[in-house]
């Protein structure tokens, strides 16, 4: 990461004598993934939603700097795994993701607009996110909000918070329809700075100790498990016993196709020159 922005800062310094400046914007859909603790073997079974709108200001034919608003959905079912572990522990949770963003684009070949020889190019790109989440799960057909139930045991007040910042990286591919239009391909992931995007991170809490701090349905969400062949279910959700894996914080993806537009201009010696 420290190598890669040293080189941007390096590529905004030299610049170049056609550089290609100005900002396009535009927006992109696709699908978001979710890994961590409800998805540990990278399941690839409960895509959702993603969207989002985008700025990006081209330094030159090499260096650009995005910002962008986006909105995603994940999910995860431990009835979905091969684990039966997993399966026993029966947890499940849906979140909305909605995420402010910011990152460098580096072009691995020189890129202009309405260039008919350097019109495509693939990138890398890296940054920093906020990210606003609210892990929820369906019980007798209603969504629950999970944080507020500490089902960890957390005490009120001392709940885990539903923002997080995140790195974000990823590779894509940008080629023109013209002048002014651009298609870009885009696989970028981010890595949370917590790990509770699921609403598991530790161990299993005294149900006790959580129906008496936080009511009925914080105790039943708490430990959901199920009877499974090969599995002592008592003693896999015994207080004290794990529930998720703390030293692994959240991640989730996005796989996008967007349409950009181009309001610049290229600088000195013009437009005609990059044919």
């Amino acid at each position: 990461m420290k190598k890669f922005f040293l080189a941007v800062l390096v590529l905004l310094t030299v610049g170049s004598i056609h550089a290609q400046r100005g900002w396009e914007a535009g927006g992109l859909v696709g699908v978001s993934h979710y890994f961590g603790d409800l998805n540990s073997n990278f399941r690839l079974t409960d895509p959702g939603k993603a969207f989002a709108v985008a700025a990006r200001f081209n330094f030159n034919e090499r260096v650009c700097l995005r910002f962008s608003g986006n909105y995603g959905e994940v999910s995860a079912y431990d009835s979905d795994s091969d684990n039966l572990f997993e399966q026993a522990r029966n947890l499940s949770f849906q979140s909305p993701l909605l995420e402010a963003n910011a990152q460098f684009e580096f072009n691995f070949l020189p890129y202009f607009h309405g260039s008919s020889n350097e019109f495509f190019t693939p990138y890398v790109l890296a940054g920093l996110s906020t990210v606003y989440y609210n892990p929820m799960t369906e019980y007798n057909g209603d969504l629950v909000e999970l944080r507020e139930l500490g089902t960890e045991g957390q005490f009120k007040g001392e709940e885990y918070r539903t923002t997080a910042l995140a790195i974000n990286y990823g590779i894509g591919l940008k080629f023109d329809i013209n002048y002014y239009w651009s298609v870009n391909l885009e696989l970028s992931g981010r890595r949370m700075n917590s790990d509770y995007l699921d609403d598991v991170s530790t161990v299993y809490a005294d149900k006790g100790d959580i129906e008496q701090i936080n009511g009925e349905l914080a105790a039943i969400l708490s430990d959901r498990s199920i009877p499974i062949d090969g599995v002592d279910t008592a003693l896999l959700t015994e207080p004290g016993r794990q529930r998720g894996n703390s030293s692994t914080n959240d991640s989730f993806a996005y796989l996008r196709v967007g349409l950009m537009y181009y309001f610049g201009e290229l600088k000195c010696p013009g437009y005609g020159s990059r044919k």
